[in-house]
């Protein structure tokens, strides 16, 4: 098994390029968007009063923080891809993992991310964190595995690891 780090940021090549490309966004577009909102705002001269200049300022402080999280979190990164090699009988992290529910057999198809890339992938990938509870249930197991996961509700849901790639 392959250790899971503690204060690392587990990225595939792809979470690690949206990340990038987010910060990179912030710094180039969003900067620029606010400094001139702050410059249209400044020149309705009572700042006092001013919800615009109030409103441009709020958005500048959240942008700074979201770039100093991001600079902070690539500078932690370790990037997945690679423990396929090193585990490759095993559901590892970075995998796509196809299992089927015992119950209403049907398939779900599940890619196994960190909690970071987890949540900043397209909705409609079907990804899940290391850390959730599906995720902590596959991870580490065998093709033909049963596995059993216990929902938030309380509800024990039962599946067989068909594939993973």
């Amino acid at each position: 098994m392959t250790d899971i780090k503690e204060n690392v940021i587990y990225l595939t090549e792809e979470g690690l390029k949206k990340l990038q490309q987010e910060l990179v966004d912030l710094k180039e577009t969003k900067r620029v968007e606010i400094a001139e909102k702050l410059k249209e705002a400044i020149s309705f001269w009572d700042l006092s009063e001013n919800s615009e200049y109030e409103d441009a300022r709020s958005e500048q402080a959240q942008v700074e923080l979201r770039i100093t999280d991001l600079e902070d979190q690539l500078k932690r990164v370790e990037i997945i891809k690679e423990w396929g090699s090193k585990t490759a009988n095993k559901v590892s992290m970075g995998t796509i993992v196809t299992m089927t529910n015992i119950e209403s057999k049907e398939d779900e198809v599940y890619k196994i991310v960190g909690t970071t890339e987890a949540s900043i992938l397209d909705p409609e990938t079907p990804s899940i964190s290391n850390e959730s509870p599906v995720g902590q249930a596959i991870l580490w197991k065998k093709k033909w595995d049963n596995v059993k996961i216990k929902a938030p509700s309380g509800v024990v849901h039962e599946y067989k690891i068909k594939s993973f790639k």
